[in-house]
């Protein structure tokens, strides 16, 4: 029985983190296709460096549309139905990417409305993107049990990587032996193709999910909420205390709940941790990797091959997440990977600024990555989905979410001008971003390691009237 219950719940994760690897892949894809983008839509038409920063995180504006109607979404029509959605919205937006020219416009004849196109296309996928980054976590959260909840929303973030990596390694293959005029003209647009298969894969497997037995609460079907908590734990002792749990965080008050709730701190810790993720620069490296490698002396296949090695130890360093995140906590590991970014990003800087370009800036680099990916990167998604109690957590991860593809948005779109402003000296900035981070989450950011989601809104709801502040929740036993 145990066994029975430990493979479904990690069925149920692996399918809803598919939506994480097609986030990872199609905000990745771009990797291997923004300096082709580059030459046949902005530089043909005589357009500026901002606007190709604006088409590659294009996609960014999506993203935020996506995440700002996933609260919506999710509480009308469910977690489940929701992330389907968002698989149709990939499909279409990886067979207009790569090819912009369908329906409307000639193949090879660039134009201002077929930059509009390409760039409306990216917009669809960045929709999917925000509504799956936002609800996935939600529905692995809402459907694992307290004591492993952390490790399956890991699972959700290695994904993002994982779906990173591999289309890095797709790029790659691609570019293998062909010249950059190839590239140019066919090469980019099989890679944004190539997102085709997982798209239709993740649409046909959520055919085989559950909706979340919390959503189901909420709808008042508490039959159906019995019996999948009774699966997902294994107890029917188990799954009656949870129910009881969860119709009393719904049912505690007959008027309508608003997000101050449960006071502003909840809010502003939640939503801040979303913005720091984005701002400390991770996603620089994930968008702009070959042409960071090619100024640092690669050539275009090499500096493919170089980007699948950024990749690869995201994936690597998140099986150490798995072991941690509910062991030593989220708060340590946030305050780990501030200083650890802080570090190896103002490195990078001085370096460049000591004109030191090569191997040395590489490793650094590549710290940056595996430190994120260890921490901020997973235990974002992690913190997000369980902070904010059951009443609100689909408005406020959406506003979360939403705050952290803005900020997304911001970094991307002015690294351009701010890379030919000051080279890798502008990784000065991030440096200084990841300091103040680590004082924020020294300060504001609590422990809710081993608490169930109602445990944790309690704290909050009490929180409200004794003022928490930057002592952790106290240790709580393990109900599961």
């Amino acid at each position: 029985m145990i066994n029975n219950k430990r493979y479904y719940i990690l069925f149920v994760a692996a399918v809803a983190s598919l939506g994480g690897l097609l986030f990872g892949y199609d905000t990745a894809v771009i990797a291997g296709a923004e300096q082709s983008i580059q030459v046949y839509l902005v530089d043909s038409l005589g357009l500026s460096s901002f606007v190709h920063g604006l088409t590659v995180s294009s996609a960014l504006v999506g993203c935020i549309i996506g995440a700002i109607i996933s609260g919506l979404l999710s509480n009308r029509i469910g977690r489940r139905n929701t992330l389907i959605i968002a698989a149709v919205l990939f499909f279409l937006s990886a067979l207009g990417s790569a090819y912009p020219e369908l329906l409307f416009f000639t193949l090879g004849e660039p134009s201002l409305a077929l930059l509009i196109t390409f760039n409306i296309y990216r917009i669809l996928g960045g929709i999917g993107v925000g509504l799956a980054s936002a609800i996935a976590p939600i529905y692995i959260s809402e459907m694992s049990p307290q004591n492993i909840r952390g490790r399956m929303v890991v699972l959700y973030s290695m994904s993002v990587v994982l779906g990173q990596t591999v289309v890095y390694i797709v790029n790659w293959l691609i570019s293998l032996g062909q010249t950059r005029e190839w590239i140019n003209e066919i090469g980019w647009r099989l890679m944004f193709a190539s997102e085709l298969i997982p798209a239709a894969l993740f649409f046909f497997l959520l055919l085989f999910i559950p909706e979340t037995p919390r959503y189901m609460a909420l709808k008042h079907d508490y039959d159906k909420a019995y019996s999948l908590l009774e699966k997902i734990n294994g107890s029917k002792q188990v799954a009656s205390e949870t129910l009881q749990q969860i119709k009393h965080s719904i049912n505690t008050s007959t008027e309508k709940v608003n997000l101050f709730h449960y006071g502003k701190l909840v809010l502003f810790v939640g939503m801040a941790v979303a913005i720091f993720q984005q701002i400390i620069g991770i996603n620089i490296i994930m968008y702009y990797a070959p042409r960071i490698f090619e100024n640092l002396g690669a050539d275009p296949s090499t500096s493919m091959l170089q980007t699948i090695f950024v990749g690869a130890i995201g994936v690597v360093v998140s099986l150490v997440t798995i072991k941690l995140i509910d062991k030593k906590g989220r708060k340590f590991l946030l305050l780990l990977g501030s200083a650890g970014c802080a570090i190896c990003l103002i490195a990078v800087a001085s370096l460049f600024l000591m004109g030191i370009q090569g191997i040395s800036t590489l490793i650094f680099i590549l710290g940056f990555v595996a430190v994120f990916q260890m921490t901020w990167g997973p235990v974002t998604w992690v913190y997000v989905s369980e902070v904010f109690p059951n009443k609100i957590r689909g408005q406020a991860v959406a506003i979360a979410v939403t705050l952290s593809w803005g900020a997304n948005l911001t970094a991307s779109s002015t690294f351009p001008p701010l890379n030919a402003a000051l080279g890798t000296g502008s990784f000065l900035i991030y440096g200084l971003i990841s300091t103040l981070a680590f004082f924020f989450v020294l300060k504001f950011v609590p422990e809710t390691k081993n608490k169930s989601l109602e445990e944790i809104e309690a704290t909050w709801l009490a929180g409200k009237k004794s003022e928490l502040e930057t002592t952790d929740m106290a240790p709580h036993k393990k109900a599961n």
